[in-house]
């Protein structure tokens, strides 16, 4: 007699692989939402290091820091940037407070409150919303020491 092999799988073999899979991706994605939040955390330091270096060139070439960057910085003579990048966490503008001689600009950042940054007329900035924002200014840090 001939032993006759089975061909294909049983219903318990194909759970048994799902179920493998399953937890493999579970495992995995955290990790991928990690190393996305890092990427936008760059991209947004990046992006503001930008931003920053527009508005001082404004101010040289104007005497004043910009009212506002979108426009200002976009339709400025001569053109100082193309377009006015996007926050990678809000999906809006990059937030921007004057209150000159200082400003602030500033990414809402990876918390799950959207942070905001503001400057005062002495320089000092502050963070709302659970401190998750990613800022440059020309004031004075949260983190500097006196």
């Amino acid at each position: 007699m001939f032993l006759r092999s089975k061909k294909g799988f049983t219903i318990l073999e194909l759970l048994i692989v799902i179920a493998v899979i399953a937890i493999l991706v579970g495992i995995a994605l955290p990790k991928f939402k990690g190393m996305r939040d890092e990427g936008s955390i760059a991209k947004a330091k990046g992006e503001l290091r930008t931003l920053q270096t527009a508005v001082e060139s404004y101010n040289i070439h104007n005497g004043a820091y910009p009212a506002n960057i979108g426009a200002a910085l976009t339709g400025a003579t001569p053109q100082i940037i193309a377009t006015a990048p996007t926050d990678p966490f809000s999906g809006a503008a990059y937030g921007y407070v004057l209150a000159a001689p200082y400003y602030v600009i500033y990414s809402a950042g990876p918390g799950s409150a959207a942070g905001t940054a503001t400057v005062t007329a002495l320089g000092a900035v502050t963070e709302t919303n659970g401190g998750s924002c990613i800022y440059v200014t020309n004031g004075t840090p949260i983190d500097a020491t006196p």
